[in-house]
């Protein structure tokens, strides 16, 4: 264990204000689910299907966002802000440009996109109404994601919380005033969603270029150009969207059997039960971009013992952690579902329940493999290795088993545990990457090459 007590004072302060984020926006997500279960089984089913687009549009994002992230928070430890700033540029350009796509598919291809997901008429019907509209909340969205994490990575992390919060109070006032004031059903659950995505890229846009002090960005700074850097953002970057993309193909197939193997009772309850799971993740992974915010400065500023130090001690807390967070899901589990049971039938609660057990269970791997994988080996520069086990375990044990299980008829506790079976597995994987420490690699270049254009 590390003696070096910043490293515990920045773990704490970097990490509550990321995990508040992450907080308030499952109470967004919460909230809109709880008025959506109002309206029936149909409904809840049609818009998790759809959301299964919202999924996709993260990952990309999230993608693009971990790149800004590792780079930035490298050359952070050098203190060339410079760079940073055409990092953001370029990155902001790429992420709208992905957003508009898939926003324009969702748009004009609706059906289309919600028969992947399932084949009950009255979800699917519900799931267009809502995807036409959400889906123009996509390059909002995407932006405001690459702004979040280009203060991130500069140890500006309440920003985050604040602009969250504000998004929250944007979406429950509105979806309570459209869902139940209006009558809009789940259209006005998707237009309060676009209205709070376009209150908090207003809210950050102020902020980098008006209240941020440390990389003073103006609007110029956005024509920003450097071929170097984007071949960095090809290199370091296509493995990471690569590797969002096969977790979101995972999480969209987990959809595809639920939709088209089991029933709508058994699709409102893998929704309920996700949303606990993403409660649960909601502590792991500020405490996990905490981790990787840390690792990616000491490592770009060249500190390699000191970095070990870190590596090992960050293991014991995060076995810790996620001890501590399975007990909490066990101990939250029927409370939880019962919050739902006003809406929803005995059927789906009943289900609910026994998907929240497998998650206590495996989310206390993903206490530990997530910050190990992600905050230490991915942001402390070998990318590639994250991307590389995630296929492996995706492909060749989580969705074949989930597969093979739902076409032989197992019931819906077994497939939900084949497709969480990885959370465990992982771990046996990151002990051994870590505590190899050759993972540890300097992706900045010197500035000379670094010229904008």
């Amino acid at each position: 264990m590390t003696r070096d007590r910043s490293y515990y004072r920045n773990l704490v302060l970097l990490a509550l204000p990321v995990a508040a984020q992450g907080l308030i926006a499952f109470l967004a997500t919460f909230a809109d689910n709880l008025m959506v279960s109002s309206l029936g089984d149909g409904a809840v089913s049609g818009v998790y299907f759809a959301s299964q687009v919202n999924i996709l549009i993260q990952m990309f994002a999230s993608g693009l966002a971990t790149v800004i992230v590792i780079l930035s928070a490298q050359y952070w430890g050098r203190g060339d802000t410079d760079t940073i700033k055409t990092i953001m540029a370029i990155g902001l350009r790429l992420t709208a440009l992905v957003g508009a796509i898939i926003s324009v598919v969702c748009i004009l291809f609706p059906s289309q996109v919600l028969a992947v997901f399932t084949s009950d008429p009255a979800a699917a019907a519900q799931g267009v109404i809502y995807l036409r509209v959400v889906a123009l909340s996509y390059v909002f969205f995407c932006l405001t994601q690459a702004l979040l994490s280009l203060m991130r990575a500069v140890e500006t992390t309440v920003i985050g919380m604040v602009i969250t919060l504000i998004s929250l109070v944007i979406h429950v006032t509105l979806n309570a005033w459209f869902i139940f004031g209006l009558n809009w059903g789940v259209a006005g659950a998707a237009w309060s969603m676009v209205l709070a995505r376009i209150g908090e890229l207003a809210a950050i846009a102020f902020y980098v270029l008006k209240v941020d002090k440390k990389l003073r960005v103006r609007l110029s700074d956005l024509t920003r150009r450097s071929s170097a850097i984007l071949r960095d953002y090809g290199r370091y970057g296509s493995p990471l969207v690569a590797g969002e993309l096969v977790w979101s193909i995972n999480l969209m197939v987990n959809s595809i059997i639920f939709g088209h193997f089991f029933d709508a009772a058994v699709a409102t309850a893998v929704s309920i039960a996700n949303t606990m799971a993403t409660l649960a993740f909601i502590t792991l992974s500020g405490l996990a971009a905490a981790v990787g915010i840390m690792t990616g400065k000491t490592v770009g500023a060249g500190k390699v013992e000191l970095m070990k130090e870190y590596a090992r001690t960050t293991q014991v807390i995060f076995l810790v952690v996620g001890l501590l967070t399975g007990a909490m899901v066990a101990a939250l589990n029927l409370p939880f579902v019962s919050l739902y049971a006003h809406g929803i039938s005995a059927e789906a609660a009943a289900q609910a329940q026994i998907l929240i057990w497998v998650i206590a269970v495996t989310i206390v791997g993903s206490g530990y493999q997530m910050p190990v994988l992600f905050g230490l080996v991915k942001s402390g520069g070998d990318i590639t290795f994250v991307f590389k086990n995630d296929t492996i375990f995706v492909f060749g044990v989580v969705l074949p088993s989930a597969l093979i299980s739902a076409f032989l008829g197992a019931p819906a506790w077994w497939v939900f545990a084949c497709l969480k079976s990885d959370q465990i597995l992982k771990c046996f994987v990151a002990v051994v990457k870590v505590n190899r420490f050759n993972w540890m690699k300097n992706l900045t270049r010197e500035r000379e090459l670094n010229a904008v254009a």
